[in-house]
């Protein structure tokens, strides 16, 4: 049978790790030039290109609904290349934390807010059943996936003309009608 000096053993353990631990550092700090050295990419989850929406003139703002007055509802969609009550469009929505950040998202046109920018409610396709805050939509041709959608009425922006990113669909009479009944009778609106 064959034996192994343990002296031997560990002395041929010790060393393995030692080259292993030696070869890691290596890797490590080539790794590590190469990082500082290479030409600097935009991570994949950071465009450089600003979404319209999200700053300077043509910015996506909150509002207070309770605050606006003389807001008048009328359902007017139109084929054309303004955006019209009842219209979804997409722009740059803050989250609700108000830290800054914030995502494309498509909202529901709701009414004129004058010099071209619109009133608008968020639409989103996260289950909201039975929410107070949230009006069901049901199923239509703005999401390519056919899932259920909702409005969210307690959060109401001003979206102006250079924030909108394109027009993707509209809501028809009957669920514009449902909204803004839900409008009308949260904050008096005409």
């Amino acid at each position: 049978m064959l034996t192994v000096d343990p002296a031997v053993a560990r002395q041929r353990l010790t060393d393995r790790v030692r080259y292993s631990v030696a070869v890691s550092a290596i890797r490590g700090f080539f790794s590590a030039l190469r990082r500082l050295f290479a030409p600097t990419r935009p991570r994949s989850d950071r465009s450089t290109v600003p979404s319209p929406g999200r700053t300077g003139a043509g910015a996506t703002v909150e509002v207070d609904p309770r605050s606006l007055r003389d807001v008048r509802l009328a359902y007017r969609p139109t084929r054309n290349a303004s955006p019209d009550p009842g219209e979804i469009v997409w722009t740059w929505v803050p989250f609700e934390e108000r830290d800054g950040r914030g995502k494309d998202r498509p909202v529901v046109i709701v009414a004129e807010a004058g010099k071209g920018a619109v009133l608008a409610v968020q639409l989103t396709s996260k289950d909201r059943t039975g929410h107070p805050d949230y009006v069901a939509l049901g199923v239509g041709d703005w999401d390519r996936s056919g899932r259920p959608s909702w409005v969210n009425v307690d959060r109401v922006f001003i979206v102006n003309p250079g924030g909108m990113r394109r027009e993707a669909a509209r809501v028809d009479a009957a669920r514009y009608g449902r909204i803004a009944t839900v409008l009308r009778g949260r904050y008096g609106w005409n």
